[in-house]
C-alpha cells in the first residue's frame, strides 16, 4: 500500500491536553443560531499526521512540543517526497503532482501520540471471536484475489465509491479533508469534500430506520445535550468497514465548538462482532477557508485503469526476471 496510502489513516488529535478546555478556560461561548443552538457552521478541516492507534516502540500519550515538531517535519518532508516513476503508487497516490500533500493544506500541529484515548494505551482493543473469524476470512480472500488483479477487487475509495471520511466516525484522508456544516431548524447537515458524501442528521427525536434498511453511512439521529451536539449512528451496511468492523457498528459522535476555530470531536464504537469491548478517540476540527471545492472522481477513473496498467506491467517484468535468472 505504502507510505502515501498509509497517510489516509491519520487522523488529527489535539495539540496538548489544555486545547479541549480552551473555551471552557477563557470563557469563551460559541455563538448561537437564530433558533438558540450553539453554531457550527462554517467550513472545517481535520487533516493531521497523528496516527489513529499509538505506535508501538512509544509509551506516552502526548510528545513534548520539540518531539511533536521534529516528527512533522520528518513526516512532511516524506509525504513530499516524489515516488518512483512508473510504480503504482506513482500513478495513484503521488499526491505532490497536484499540491495536495497533507503539510501543504491546513491542518493542526499536536503532541497526542495516537488519536485513541480509550483503552488507556492509544490502541484498539482485541478482536471478539467473531472479528477474528472475519479477518481471517478477509485474509484467506486476499490470498486468492489480489488488490490489483482488477477493478473490482480494489478498494472503495481506489474505485472513487466512499471514503473514510464519510463517516461516521469521520477520519481524513490523505488530502481533501474537508467539510463544510450547515444547520437549520430542526437538522445539521455536514458535507464531505471527498465525493461529496452528505450527512443529513434530524434533531426531533425520531427512530432508527428499521434494522433492515442498512446504508453506506448508516442511519443518524442527533440531540443537543447542552453546547454539545451529540449523534449516534446505526444500520451502517459494512460494506466500507472502519478497521474490520461490522454491519453492527455503533457510533456515537460528539462535536463541541470549544473556539472561534476549533471543534472538539469525539466519537465511541461499540462493535461486539468486532471488539472486545468499547472505543474511544478525540480530534478537532479546525476552522478552514471555503468553499467546498469539486471533487472529479468517479468509478473507472484514469487513476483506477493506471493503476491496473502498472500492476500488469510489474507482473510482466517479475516474468521476464524470473526466466532470465531460470534460464541461467
Amino acid at each position: 500500500m505504502g507510505r502515501r496510502l498509509l497517510a489516509s489513516f491519520v487522523v488529527m488529535l489535539v495539540a496538548a491536553p489544555s486545547l479541549s478546555l480552551a473555551g471552557q478556560a477563557t470563557g469563551w461561548r460559541p455563538p448561537r443560531t437564530p433558533d438558540g443552538q450553539p453554531d457550527l457552521q462554517g467550513f472545517w478541516t481535520n487533516a493531521t499526521y497523528t496516527p489513529l492507534e499509538r505506535p508501538k516502540d512509544v509509551t506516552k500519550a502526548f510528545y513534548t512540543k520539540e518531539e511533536a515538531a521534529e516528527l512533522e517535519k520528518r513526516l512532511a518532508a516524506a509525504d513530499a517526497a516524489q515516488t518512483e516513476p512508473g510504480t503504482i503508487e506513482d500513478v495513484h497516490y503521488d499526491f505532490t503532482q497536484f499540491g495536495l500533500d497533507t503539510h501543504q493544506a491546513p491542518y493542526a500541529s499536536n503532541q497526542r501520540t495516537s488519536m485513541i484515548v480509550d483503552p488507556p494505551d492509544g490502541r484498539l482493543p482485541p478482536m471478539s471471536e467473531p472479528g477474528r473469524r472475519r479477518a481471517a476470512e478477509r485474509a484467506e480472500q486476499e490470498k486468492r484475489v489480489g488488490r490489483w488483479d482488477s477493478a473490482q477487487t480494489n478498494q472503495l475509495d481506489d474505485r472513487c465509491m466512499i471514503f473514510a471520511g464519510a463517516g461516521p466516525p469521520m477520519l481524513p484522508q490523505s488530502y481533501n479533508s474537508n467539510y463544510q456544516i450547515v444547520q437549520a431548524s430542526g437538522y445539521v447537515m455536514i458535507l464531505f469534500e471527498m465525493a461529496h458524501d452528505v450527512r443529513i442528521i434530524p434533531l426531533d427525536g425520531r427512530p432508527h430506520l428499521p434494522p433492515e434498511i442498512r446504508q453506506w453511512i448508516g442511519d443518524s439521529r442527533g440531540r443537543w445535550e447542552g453546547d454539545t451536539l451529540v449523534v449516534e449512528t446505526t444500520n451502517l451496511n459494512g460494506r466500507n468497514p472502519l478497521n474490520g468492523s461490522s454491519e453492527h457498528m455503533r457510533v456515537t459522535e460528539r462535536f463541541t465548538r470549544v473556539d472561534a476555530d476549533t471543534i472538539r470531536y469525539q466519537f465511541t464504537i461499540e462493535d461486539p462482532s468486532t471488539w472486545t469491548r468499547p472505543w474511544s478517540a478525540e480530534l478537532p476540527m479546525r476552522k478552514a477557508t471555503g468553499p467546498l471545492f469539486e471533487h472529479a472522481c468517479h468509478e473507472g477513473n484514469y487513476g483506477l485503469y493506471n493503476t491496473l496498467a502498472g500492476a500488469r506491467l510489474a507482473e510482466k517484468k517479475a516474468a521476464e526476471e524470473a526466466a532470465r535468472k531460470g534460464s541461467k
